[in-house]
């Protein structure tokens, strides 16, 4: 892991993620911690650029679309507990999966758009078991 990616990470870590639990704890009620395996991003910086938009900012918007009452609330604060993010290099390995309060989200980053999960689909994958 080069100095770009350590920087990246650092970053990610003391800023990125703690303001976008804040962001869920806005839209449920409660905090919600991002668990990214890091040793899956530390030698692709592109993937690691891409994280925040790609991968948070879309379970956030997903989460918004679910809490727009207080049943809605109410469900993404009993059952959601955690989200899960992992680098995946072959776009083949990509997973979404929502169990036992954890969202786990596998993908390739680095592809942007391309390789990510969509709102509709993060969403569906969270209504099905709220």
């Amino acid at each position: 892991m080069g100095l770009q990616e350590r920087r990246m990470i650092a970053e990610l870590q003391t800023t990125t993620l703690p303001e976008r639990s804040r962001e869920i704890e806005e839209i449920c009620g409660k905090a919600v911690p991002y668990e990214v395996d890091w040793a899956s991003f530390e030698s692709d910086a592109q993937a690691l650029n891409f994280l925040d938009n790609i991968a948070c900012h879309r379970v956030n918007m997903a989460l918004r679309t679910i809490a727009l009452d207080q049943l809605g609330r109410e469900a993404l604060n009993e059952g959601l507990k955690s989200i899960r993010l992992k680098n995946v290099a072959d776009p083949a390995q990509r997973r979404l999966d929502f169990a036992d309060g954890v969202l786990e989200m596998h993908a390739p980053w680095a592809q942007g758009t391309q390789g990510m999960h969509g709102d509709a689909a993060i969403r569906e994958a969270l209504m099905a078991r709220l």
